[in-house]
């Protein structure tokens, strides 16, 4: 018998090769290949391993011989599955990669964000029921009057209209809970100490910020209008008090004029592109009326300013020529 063994086993079983495992085979075969060349150095004991282990280094003190067709006797009983094993083990811990901290940091800023969004978000919702109405869930009147109080500012301060405009209010004098809740959120406050801070923020910004004025001036429009009845001009008394109020900041030379001149006639009321287009009139002919052109596309009521305008001009001028003549005659 020699020193064969092989007439001391068993029969070998027949093998069925699973076609879908034949790419993953070849796979495993080309890491074998590129980790370990067949070459003569193959049979040789290899120097220690370091393997990553959970991100950490594990160096293997014991040589390792990989078996190669050579080493197999001829009667075949070489154990080339468990080399396979072994290799393919040895080839996962060298691919995988290590579990960063930085992974572990992103999850839980993320959980931390989270958390604190979910507690700011309660805290608008209470901030919120503490002014609603106790039979509606909108903060009307009574309520914006008290919000006021805690704000410490006069409910027809500019810095409400602000607000409202940042809640995008549909309508003056109330706050629905989703207006409150998403504006709030959107300014990044939840309580009334924050809201007192960011407020005069937004005021200087608009100073300088003619974008964001123009928003403010096109929203407090839409703001004064009362929807329930389905209003779509302004009353002209409603008109007077929020151009004073809009332009609070960013007044125009000629503002105090063009209130004066609507106090004095009977307009109907102010429609929403004579609000627009009021804002350019202002910008555009600035204190001198002498630049009007009523051949351009300006609204009939702004020709009408103009005209009367420049008739009290020409009555100052009259009446100051006739205190010269009479200061001339008596001298």
């Amino acid at each position: 018998m020699g020193n064969c063994w092989s007439c001391f086993k068993l029969p070998p079983q027949p093998t069925t090769i699973n076609q879908s495992s034949v790419p993953e085979l070849q796979d495993d075969t080309m890491e074998l290949r590129r980790l370990y060349p067949s070459n003569s150095s193959a049979k040789k004991a290899l120097t220690p391993v370091q393997l990553r282990v959970n991100g950490n280094k594990k160096t293997s003190t014991q040589p390792t011989t990989i078996l190669t067709p050579t080493n197999i006797g001829s009667d075949h009983c070489g154990s080339i599955p468990a080399v396979t094993t072994n290799l393919r083990s040895r080839a996962f811990y060298v691919k995988l990669p290590p579990l960063g901290r930085s992974t572990l940091t992103t999850v839980s800023s993320v959980n931390e964000n989270q958390s604190q969004n979910e507690s700011s978000d309660s805290k608008v919702n209470v901030l919120f029921d503490l002014y609603k109405d106790p039979h509606e869930d909108i903060i009307l009147a009574d309520g914006i009057e008290r919000l006021c109080d805690d704000l410490q500012l006069s409910p027809d301060d500019f810095k409400i209209l602000v607000l409202a405009w940042k809640l995008d209010a549909e309508q003056m004098c109330q706050f629905k809970r989703e207006e409150f809740i998403n504006g709030l959120k959107l300014l990044r406050v939840d309580n009334i100490r924050d809201i007192q801070l960011r407020l005069p923020e937004i005021v200087q910004e608009l100073t300088t910020n003619s974008d964001m004025f123009k928003d403010l001036y096109r929203f407090t429009f839409r703001f004064g209008l009362d929807v329930t009845s389905g209003q779509r001009i302004l009353p002209v008394d409603m008109a007077i008090v929020l151009w004073k109020l809009v332009f609070t900041i960013r007044e125009p030379p000629l503002l105090s004029r063009w209130l004066k001149f609507l106090e004095c006639h009977h307009v109907r009321g102010i429609p929403r592109d004579t609000w627009n287009m009021f804002l350019n009139f202002a910008e555009i002919i600035g204190n001198d009326l002498g630049a009007y052109d009523d051949a351009e596309a300006w609204p009939s009521l702004f020709d009408d300013f103009v005209e009367y305008e420049n008739d009290q001009m020409n009555q100052n001028i009259s009446k100051d020529d006739i205190m010269k003549d009479l200061i001339t005659h008596k001298i």
